[in-house]
């Protein structure tokens, strides 16, 4: 046979087809995992390693990544199921669940579908905590059996390589008559609450009254003790006023009375008030007092004025001892 050279485009389309193919393979071989995912890698179908983010290696034909496991919290719904509660009443329960994937090799290998397995085993716990509940609690305690179902969930996870971080519920719908009982309990308490409140400030009303009146009254009695006092006081400096005017008077008349002057003063308001005295029996009487030596005008001056003298007498030696 004849050797035959290759030409130069045989030499190209050579070259080339070994690039396409380098290239290929460089592709193959050099995997860039994002952040916050795993590739489980299989080497003739067997697990291998798993590779973080970042750049990784493998050995094409032989090594194949067989499982893209996301590392962050992911939300899945929790579809809506028949519950009994301890009280044995039906409930519809529905809830969401948060979960994250802590060791993608369990993950992959310890369980089918972990999202799945999470989910139905969420469902079931749910019915357990429920049927322990009565029906009031299952509203009042959510936080409870939130903490409950989760704690739940994860004792079961640990071979899937998977962490429930929180469930929440969303719903929980009791029978149409359930809630026509719950609606009608809940006026009755309303009305119930209002009653109480009417009442109390009905109390607190009458109370105010009373306290406002007891105020009242003894203010009232307050300022009739101050004002008898006030009364009292003048009265008091009223007859004080008057004593001294007329003692002051007296003095002024005693005074007057040792004089010549006042001494015929005396003597004439003496005689007048005789006369004014006589006139005033013989006007009120029936008896006709005739005059006589004895009860004229002067006669009754002179006696006064002897017994005036002899006051004077008596004070002058007095006062001489």
């Amino acid at each position: 046979m004849e050797y035959v050279e290759p030409t130069l485009d045989v030499i190209f389309s050579f070259w080339v087809a070994l690039a396409i193919l380098t290239i290929i393979l460089i592709k193959s071989a050099v995997i860039f995992v994002p952040q916050n995912t795993a590739y489980i890698v299989e080497r003739f179908g067997k697990y291998n390693k798993t590779m973080e983010a970042g750049l990784n290696m493998l050995i094409p034909f032989f090594d194949r990544v067989a499982y893209t496991r996301t590392l962050k919290e992911q939300a899945t719904d929790v579809p809506s199921q028949s519950a009994i509660t301890k009280d044995n009443i039906s409930l519809i329960v529905d809830g969401v669940l948060y979960l994250k994937v802590l060791d993608p090799y369990k993950a992959s290998y310890g369980v089918d579908d972990y999202i799945y397995a999470v989910t139905q085993l969420a469902q079931t716990t749910m019915r357990s905590q429920i049927g322990q509940m009565d029906l009031d609690k299952t509203f009042e305690e959510r936080e409870v059996l939130n903490t409950n179902i989760v704690s739940a969930i994860n004792d079961a996870a640990v071979p899937w390589g998977v962490q429930v971080l929180r469930y929440e519920i969303k719903d929980i719908e009791p029978p149409r008559s359930v809630l026509d009982a719950m609606e009608r309990q809940m006026k009755a308490e309303r009305e119930k609450r209002a009653a109480i409140l009417e009442s109390e400030g009905q109390r607190q009303s009458a109370i105010n009254i009373a306290e406002g009146e007891k105020q009242a009254q003894v203010l009232n009695a307050e300022a009739d003790k101050a004002e008898q006092i006030l009364n009292a006081q003048g009265e008091a400096q009223a007859i004080l006023a008057v004593a001294e005017a007329k003692a002051k008077a007296l003095k002024i008349i005693g005074q007057v009375a040792n004089t010549v002057e006042g001494q015929r003063a005396i003597q004439l308001e003496l005689a007048g008030d005789a006369i004014e005295a006589k006139k005033a029996i013989a006007k009120e009487s029936s008896v006709i007092l005739l005059p006589d030596g004895q009860t004229q005008a002067a006669s009754i001056v002179a006696e006064a004025m002897t017994i005036i003298n002899a006051l004077n007498r008596n004070k002058s030696s007095t006062n001489g001892k």
